[in-house]
């Protein structure tokens, strides 16, 4: 509503110099504050903008949204604007309640983005945590790789079973083909060395060698000058580097898949009343999931977007 007052400013003028019942013009100094008020509240909509969405964020896109709020609060609580610093400041008081704990999946999130690693932890905790900062960088590490051996164990009991299967397998042919006089062949021999090996733990292990290569630059060329590249997908990143890092990917795949929030911020206000209105009071639970989740897979389907026509008569048909 600021932002688009601040479109008309120029019209209260000349609407006073119409209309002599219209008192309440403001002055210069007022809109001096909308206008601070409203770069201020910017950052709020950019992140709320990042976070809420149904189909795209993932767990990495938290940490640099967070240290960004938690920046501009730290900044404007101490403002020489009187107005902007009380604000600011019963803010911050309510953001450090809620989020004085270090959130563990936001930050391993941030860590397996290749673009971000331990690196952008380093960078941001500081600001974050103060005092606190290097107890909750070992915090994170510590976590990072207690998470990656519970994974190595999963593993090796995947293979092992693997291996007693296709031993078992091999019994029985050789002992249902014995006079035949089967032979074992070299490639055989050599799977079965491939799935043993596999099963032993590396002296550099993929977390190790993952956290030893610098950050992935995501990076293109645009008029023979190299820009950043902002549509980077790190599950697409991981996907594309299965083979290098075998567990750490099914790791980060699961860490990268949680999303932010559970439903999109404003859905939580609005949703409720398109499917349960006073003709629909006495559906059940499991009905409501349905309709909001088969809703939801009709927009994915289709590429459609919240709002639209079509995207309505989606829904409608999708009712039952």
């Amino acid at each position: 509503m600021l932002s688009a007052a601040l479109e008309f400013k120029d019209v209260f003028p000349r609407y006073s110099e119409r209309d002599v019942g219209f008192a309440y013009v403001p002055t210069e100094e007022d809109w001096e504050q909308v206008e601070n008020v409203c770069q201020f509240f910017e950052i709020f909509n950019d992140v709320t903008n990042i976070i809420s969405g149904c189909e795209y964020p993932t767990s990495n896109l938290f940490l640099t949204e967070f240290w960004r709020v938690k920046e501009i609060l730290d900044k404007n609580s101490v403002s020489e604007l009187d107005y902007l610093s009380l604000m600011a400041a019963r803010m911050k008081a309510k953001f450090d309640k809620y989020w004085s704990e270090c959130n563990l999946v936001m930050a391993l999130g941030a860590a397996l983005d290749p673009k971000y690693k331990l690196v952008l932890i380093g960078f941001c905790f500081p600001e974050i945590y103060g005092d606190k900062s290097d107890e909750n960088i070992a915090k994170v590490r510590n976590s990072l790789y207690d998470l990656y051996d519970e994974y190595v164990a999963m593993h090796s009991q995947v293979y092992t079973k693997q291996l007693t299967h296709q031993s078992s397998t091999e019994v029985c042919s050789l002992s249902s083909a014995s006079l035949g006089k089967r032979v074992i062949t070299g490639k055989s021999k050599y799977e079965s060395f491939v799935r043993k090996a596999d099963t032993i733990q590396r002296v550099k292990s993929d977390l190790d060698i993952y956290l030893e290569e610098s950050v992935y630059i995501c990076a293109s060329q645009a008029q023979g000058e190299e820009v950043l590249d902002s549509n980077f997908d790190a599950l697409e990143w991981w996907k594309a580097n299965t083979l290098k890092y075998h567990i750490l990917s099914k790791m980060a795949c699961d860490i990268l898949s949680n999303p932010i929030t559970s439903v999109a911020s404003e859905s939580t206000f609005s949703v409720g009343g398109r499917v349960i209105d006073p003709y629909r009071a006495s559906l059940a639970t499991e009905t409501v999931e349905m309709l909001l989740c088969g809703g939801d897979y009709v927009r994915a389907l289709h590429g459609l977007k919240k709002g639209s026509d079509i995207s309505d008569s989606a829904m409608s048909c999708s009712d039952p």
